[in-house]
């Protein structure tokens, strides 16, 4: 599973420090079921069990804390596509992955840095249909179900990455509000780079960069 993915086709992959020790996890919580409540060997087992959650929230934030702080340092727009995560999770089969990869928590990394190192910040809203629309010409192609990770433009016939595609629209959506005054007043547009995450899948975009 993928994070991030840039629109120069750029992938970073998720971590996945829950699913590594997941199975110690259970274990872990299996033997904590089994003590009596009270008892000096539950409260040995509890804090083995939390000590777990620890190391996977640590691995995590970890995770978090050096992408974006290499997004805001490399780029002077950020732009993010707005995303239901609350109603994402719900999905059973996707609640746990979506979960583990922290995606509200790097948007607020995001945000904040954003204003300590003075970066454009912006928010692409949800339902701009930057998976329906080909970034080459323009044109929508309908909406795709999430198993459809590659398609072909009906229009001009280019063959899209789904999340490359959808980043590379988000920017486009993103640089048409990105014009800013330099130093003599002039009018420029800034250089950016955009991550974005896909409305409904488990894999996030970005471009030289943009996000969710």
């Amino acid at each position: 599973m993928d994070f991030a993915t840039f629109d120069d086709g750029t992938k970073v992959k998720a971590p996945k420090p829950l699913k590594k020790k997941l199975k110690r996890l259970r274990k872990l919580q299996r033997n904590l079921s089994r003590k009596v409540k009270g008892s000096k060997r539950r409260e040995v087992a509890r804090k083995k069990v939390a000590k777990l959650h620890a190391k996977i929230k640590d691995s995590r934030t970890d995770f978090l804390h050096k992408l974006s702080t290499k997004v805001i340092r490399e780029n002077q727009l950020i732009a993010l596509e707005d995303l239901n995560v609350s109603g994402m999770v719900k999905n059973r089969k996707l609640a746990r992955a979506i979960s583990e990869l922290g995606w509200r928590s790097f948007r607020t990394m995001l945000e904040a840095k954003a204003e300590i190192y003075g970066r454009d910040f912006r928010v692409i809203d949800r339902w701009e249909p930057t998976s329906q629309k080909c970034s080459c010409c323009g044109e929508k192609g309908g909406k795709k179900e999430l198993s459809v990770r590659k398609w072909t433009c009906l229009f001009c016939n280019t063959i899209h990455d789904r999340d490359v595609n959808a980043s590379k629209n988000i920017l486009s959506v993103a640089e048409g509000h990105s014009e800013t005054q330099n130093g003599r007043g002039d009018r420029h547009k800034t250089t950016s780079k955009v991550v974005a995450v896909d409305e409904a899948s488990t894999t996030p975009r970005c471009k030289q960069l943009s996000l969710f």
